[in-house]
């Protein structure tokens, strides 16, 4: 189902949001729904495909970030796109949860419309519904410069609270763009910030107060431009790098925590080359080990070359929530072989 932008107006600020995952183009939004063995799905069809059909990049090349203001709108993605230039690569939209943080009135106005904006601020116990692009590179590209980025916003790596999409998926240290300039810290109203769920932008357009000092938040400020192989930060592995496999010394020195046992979708096959190989798909659960990984952009594609040409990293999603990346098979010269990972239970 595509629904037009005009369902979802911008103004006032921070306008109407669908109550729905979805994706962005033409100016419509397309329906996101859960896909067990491709993550999420338009009108049944996998979204990668569907976006490489329209000239987009696939999940794997895209990083999470927190929108919690207008950038959920779909009106105002169509404005990103006419007003600053954000080509027509589909955006990527999935409703999302957050606890422990919460979206407060800003000290400051607009200047190109005097509203009121919001700003992200600590909340320990809040729970709130937000959304969480996946954005390209190109696209948070023209986000810092819709927000200001170092003048009135920063782009930081948000590790307070805990961000799940509508669906459960964990989405640790998501990017955000949170508070820079004074006019962008929170304003306290009699001491206190004021939540957006608990004031309309009519009235919060006229509110009295003063900017907070700070926001609470444990963000740390992003140096650069967010690379993809950045997040997850975690690897799940199967065959020669499990700990205790043959490859296992190559990736203990750069992990970041204990190994846990875990699975994903799909299935272990016996490629009869000695090294096993996984297709996603199969709903099944192929068991295996989560490595939580430090500099996973630095690791990968050292991991990458290991793995070789007959397997594609791609963003895998463990049964506790956690994404992180895994290698599947590619290549069907092993279709035939007989599948060495018996059905454990069925997908979510």
């Amino acid at each position: 189902m595509a629904l037009p932008d005009a369902g979802f107006p911008a103004d006032p600020y921070p306008g109407a949001a669908p109550p729905f995952s979805f994706v962005h183009a033409d100016e419509e939004s397309h329906v996101l729904d859960p896909h067990p063995a491709h993550g999420w799905a338009v009108a049944g069809a996998p979204l990668d495909p569907w976006l490489a059909a329209r000239g987009g990049v696939p999940r794997a090349r895209r990083v999470p970030v927190l929108a919690y203001g207008s950038n959920r709108c779909p009106s105002k993605i169509t404005w990103l796109r006419h007003a600053l230039g954000m080509g027509a690569d589909p955006v990527v939209v999935l409703r999302a949860r957050t606890r422990g943080v919460t979206a407060v009135w800003a000290a400051g106005l607009r200047r190109r419309d005097g509203q009121r904006p919001a700003v992200l601020a600590a909340a320990p116990g809040v729970v709130e519904e937000h959304a969480v692009w996946l954005a390209t590179p190109e696209q948070i590209a023209v986000l810092d410069r819709c927000e200001g980025r170092d003048e009135r916003f920063r782009l930081a790596r948000l590790r307070s609270g805990e961000v799940r999409t509508e669906h459960g998926v964990r989405v640790e240290a998501p990017w955000c763009y949170v508070g820079h300039g004074a006019i962008r810290r929170p304003l306290l109203v009699d001491g206190a910030p004021v939540r957006c769920a608990d004031l309309p932008q009519d009235a919060a357009r006229w509110l009295d107060g003063v900017p907070a000092p700070g926001d609470g938040l444990d963000a740390p400020t992003v140096v650069g431009s967010p690379r993809p192989d950045e997040w997850p930060a975690a690897v799940f592995v199967h065959g020669d790098l499990r700990p205790g496999g043959p490859a296992w010394p190559r990736l203990a020195p750069h992990t970041d925590g204990e190994p846990r046992r875990t699975t994903v979708d799909g299935t272990v096959h016996d490629t009869g080359t000695g090294r096993p190989a996984l297709r996603p798909g199969t709903g099944r659960r192929a068991p295996g080990w989560l490595v939580p990984v430090r500099d996973p952009a630095g690791l990968l594609p050292v991991l990458d070359g290991q793995e070789g040409p007959l397997s594609r990293r791609e963003r895998l999603v463990t049964d506790q929530g956690t994404p992180c990346w895994g290698y599947v098979r590619t290549s069907s010269a092993d279709g035939g072989r007989q599948a060495i990972t018996p059905s454990s239970r069925p997908v979510r």
